[in-house]
């Protein structure tokens, strides 16, 4: 097994397919496929399977992929370890985060000090969040709980309470909170079963021997806004996420107390990583 040929099938699994490595490492498609080849041969395994001009990769080549995205990983540390006394911060942080509200403020103390990262943020639930840091597919994530994980470092960000919204006139005038008995009788809109939001309501309605059913379940935040706004039912969401939006009305919930924690964290073993470290220590000194 030789460094190349870990290289090589590194590039095409993250890549998705031998053209795009050759191009990335600037070698020839043929010198790509050797070193695969050969990484295959040597070791009587079989990586990818090859169909249609596709390639996707087996059981095999996924179990060895995890285990590369930490190797070359770590291969970055060692290099920026080596080149410390470099005062420029570069390269790319990807962030996921359940919500990027919590991270915008952040985000811009960190673009002005490190103009040239690249940063890549997208979204997802607290379990989608979690398995991205884990495999190595970011480097940064917001979640909804505060304790992510022994193999993490984190950073609280506080908690606020979960509140119902609804859009403007379709709630009785005047109506400015609903029970969770009340809520039984609105159609209303969840996000998917990985969401902490609703993970938490729908626990605090079993301890009322209540059941919760979403008339909509839609992935993503930003979805289930959309929605509220046409006036398909109730949504909820922290209060902080709420923001400012003249279609919709906030429904506090009346006889409930539930918030949401939000945590930034990174993988302990990566909190080294200086586009990392740079981050969390902004993070930390706001």
């Amino acid at each position: 097994m030789r460094h190349s040929q870990l290289k090589a099938f590194h590039h095409v699994a993250s890549l998705g397919g031998f053209s795009r490595a050759a191009q990335a490492l600037n070698l020839t498609q043929p010198a790509i496929s050797e070193q695969v080849r050969r990484l295959e041969q040597d070791h009587d395994i079989l990586l990818f399977t090859r169909a249609h001009k596709r390639v996707t990769l087996t059981p095999q080549g996924e179990g060895l992929y995890q285990l590369t995205k930490q190797y070359f990983a770590s291969e970055t540390q060692i290099g920026e370890y080596l080149s410390e006394t470099r005062s420029a911060v570069q390269g790319t942080l990807r962030i996921i985060a359940d919500s990027a509200y919590h991270v915008t403020g952040i985000l811009t103390r960190f673009r002005t000090r490190y103009p040239d990262v690249k940063v890549l943020l997208r979204t997802g639930n607290t379990e989608e969040v979690l398995a991205a840091l884990r495999s190595y597919d970011a480097e940064i994530a917001v979640v909804g709980i505060t304790s992510p994980g022994r193999d993490m470092d984190s950073i609280a960000l506080g908690a606020t309470e979960i509140t119902g919204f609804a859009a403007r006139g379709l709630l009785p005038e005047g109506t400015r909170s609903l029970s969770l008995k009340e809520l039984a009788d609105w159609p209303l809109i969840f996000r998917e079963a990985g969401s902490k939001t609703r993970q938490q309501l729908e626990s605090e309605a079993r301890k009322k021997n209540l059941t919760l059913t979403p008339a909509i379940e839609a992935e993503g935040r930003e979805t289930v806004r959309e929605l509220v706004a046409s006036g398909a039912g109730i949504g909820f969401v922290s209060q902080a996420e709420f923001g400012q939006d003249k279609r919709l009305v906030q429904v506090a919930l009346s006889d409930t107390d539930i918030s949401m924690s939000e945590t930034i964290a990174c993988l302990s073993q990566r909190r080294d990583v200086r586009v990392i470290r740079a981050f969390m220590d902004i993070a930390r000194r706001i």
